[in-house]
Formats: C-alpha cells, structure tokens, sequence
C-alpha cells in the first residue's frame, strides 16, 4: 500500500517548508505543496500532519546490535538489541559492531543479526572487527569483507589509547587504514577506519601521524567517543578543524554528564564556537554496549548500559535548548552519518530517496517512524516488534 503524508513540515534535511511526501515501493516517490500529488485511484494510506515535522529517520553510526561488554565477566555480557528499541528511538538505519568482546562474539552472528533486524524492519550495516587487532572478518582480510560483503562498510571498533586495546603499533594502524582505504574503492564503499579512543594519555596521536605522515585522506578514519572527556573533546574539535571527522557518543543520562564525558549538548556549543564543521561530527548511542567504570589500577569499580533510546533525547535536547534548529540536527543525526559512510538513499528526503522518515509534534514527541516505506510508529503507538519479544502488556 502506498502511503502518503499529509501537510507536514519538511526538512530534508534543507527546511522545505509545508509539503505532502508520497511513498510507494519503500521509496518517496514525490515531495510536493500540499493537494499536488493526485492520488485517486491508489490505495493509500494517508497520515494528516499538519502541525508537525517531518524528518529523515535518524541513523545512528555505532550500535552493538548483538550487546558488547564482557568485562566483568560472562554475566556481565550484554543483551542483544530488539527492533522495538531502534524503531522506538525514531532509528532506521543502524551500524553494528562487535566491541569488547571478539571472542565469545563473531563477524558471523553479527552479519546473521543485522539481516533479522532488516527482516523485522530497520536497516544495517556493519564494521568488521573488535578492539583488537588482527582484525576479526568474515572473509580473510578486511579489504575482501569491504569487496565482497554487502553490509561491511569499514572497520571497527579497533581501540586506542585504551587499557582494553591490543596496543596496537603507529606502522599496524596505518596498515589496517590502507586495507580499509583500497577495500572500500573495490567495493564502492566508505571503508572507514572506526576507532574507539580511551581515555590515555595518546588521544589522537596516532590519527594526527596518519594525517601528516600518509597519503590516506582524513575522512577515512572517524574517531568514536571524542566526548570522552574534555582534554578529548578539546583535541577532537582542533583534528575536525584540521580536515578530520569525530563521533560524539551520546550516554546514559539525557541531562547530566557521566565521570569526567562531556554532553553532546556541550560537546556541539563547543564545535560551534571554536568553527568546527559540524558537518564532520556524527552522534551515535554505543547502544547495547557496556558501560564500565574502572578505577586508576585499571580494576572495574561499575558496569552500566548504553540505550538506543539516548539518540533521540540528545536529539530533542540541542533543538529544545536553542543548539540547533531542526534542520541541523537532522543533518547531525542524519545526513551526515549517510555521507560519511556512503548509505545509498538514507540522510535525506527527497524524490528516489529511500522512505525512511520520523514525525515529531509541536512538543517534539515521535509520532510517527516510516522505514523503507513500512510503518514502525503511528500515531505514537509502536507497530514493530522482535520476532522473540514479549508481548505488549
């Protein structure tokens, strides 16, 4: 059935102003003012939303899909996502990785994972790889999984400046960047090199070396938890300036910092003031992931969860508190991790696009999330559920 919503505030995320959005095929079909698209004779389905904002869904760029951690133990693993928490989060396109934990977890469960999640109605892509190096991949070597695996889009997340990393070498890092940089021109992929930063003392070393020392272009490489601490924060700020790219992870509390991580909200006023692109910078929630807390001997002292859910609070609070209009908050959590990591049809709304789309009322509640053209929210009320998850009470 075709869908077609009516009177809503478009942001494509350039402000389109009042529009209808015509869906069929899992594809928008048109854009246009309001009462232009002649649909008699269809079998549509019609959203009224006029009043309300109509944005591409957001993606988020780093999510352990199959749970991460394990540093506490066996027990301490965590679970693997449901389709509800991505879609109720006004998510529809997830990349998954593997984290801590390359053992007990694999590249093969992690690509069987992402193709039930496209199944029940979001979708993905991967990074091949854990914190470790040699690189954990389904074929061999990254620059084959890049070549020949459809969802790979990179590697990640290899650990730096990290008591958990294999302490890897300046000359390993380079190597694994190459891979990813001729494995992704085979595949017609971004093949990034997806870095998770610790918080020692190195920070950026390795990427400030990759950036002067190789011919590998900046963007190749997008550093994760750059809002790690302030001294991160404040190097990732200047490597952007310089022509690189950051992820900023979005936490557990929607209003307060954790330890010594600085808020996205914080994070951006910074990016803003000191005029770094934000077309560098993505957001992603690290949902699924354990949290630890390890205290100066390197002892686990705590172990929290990372939920999808922090993607749209971090979202609702920069537009809410002034940061950002809707339209560069759609680009932050949308437009720009689809460009970077080269999404066909994801980011943006526009004709040929993939129908992937959120609707937010006046107060900024999701009323409505469209993926692929199939309805997962309406009217507030969730659709999708995992093929395993308990019934709705």
């Amino acid at each position: 059935m075709a869908l077609l919503i009516r009177r809503g505030t478009v942001f494509g995320p350039h402000p389109l102003g009042v529009r209808d959005v015509f869906i069929a095929g899992g594809r928008i079909e048109a854009i246009a003012p309001p009462g232009a698209i002649e649909t008699r004779g269809l079998d549509v389905d019609v959203i009224e939303a006029e009043g309300k904002s109509v944005l591409p869904g957001l993606i988020d760029p780093h999510v352990h899909i199959l749970g991460g951690g394990g540093e506490g133990g066996p027990a301490t693993r965590a679970p693997e996502i449901g389709v509800e928490d991505i879609a109720g989060s006004g998510v529809t396109t997830v990349i998954g990785c593997l984290g801590t934990d390359g053992v007990t977890r694999h590249m093969a469960s992690l690509l069987a994972k992402a193709r039930a999640l496209e199944i029940e109605g979001v979708s993905t892509w991967l990074f091949a790889g854990s914190y470790e190096l040699p690189v954990r991949t389904i074929t061999g070597s990254v620059r084959s999984d890049l070549a020949l695996i459809d969802k790979i889009v990179g590697a990640g997340e290899i650990a730096l400046s990290d008591h958990r990393s294999s302490q890897p070498t300046f000359e390993d890092i380079a190597k694994l960047a190459a891979e990813c940089r001729v494995g992704g021109m085979l595949g017609g992929k971004a093949g990034v090199l997806h870095i998770h930063l610790g918080d020692g003392a190195r920070g950026f070393a390795y990427l400030w070396r990759l950036m002067k020392e190789t011919e590998i272009p900046p963007g190749q490489i997008v550093p994760t938890h750059a809002n790690r601490s302030r001294r991160l924060l404040d190097e990732a700020v200047e490597y952007v300036r310089a022509g690189g790219f950051a992820d900023l992870t979005a936490g557990i509390d929607p209003e307060e910092d954790r330890d010594d991580d600085v808020s996205v909200e914080t994070a951006v006023r910074l990016a803003l003031e000191r005029g770094a692109p934000l077309a560098r910078f993505t957001v992603s929630s690290d949902a699924n992931g354990s949290m630890p807390r390890f205290d100066a001997s390197g002892a686990l002292i705590g172990l929290t969860i990372a939920t999808q859910r922090t993607l749209l609070l971090k979202f609702r609070s920069l537009v809410r508190r002034g940061i950002l209009g809707l339209d560069q908050a759609a680009a932050l959590f949308a437009a720009n991790p689809a460009g970077i990591y080269k999404l066909p049809g994801k980011g943006v709304l526009e004709p040929g696009a993939d129908a992937d789309l959120i609707v937010f009322d006046a107060g900024l509640e999701l009323t409505d999330v469209i993926a692929r053209g199939r309805q997962l929210m309406r009217g507030g009320r969730l659709l999708v559920r995992g093929t395993f998850a308990h019934p709705a009470d």
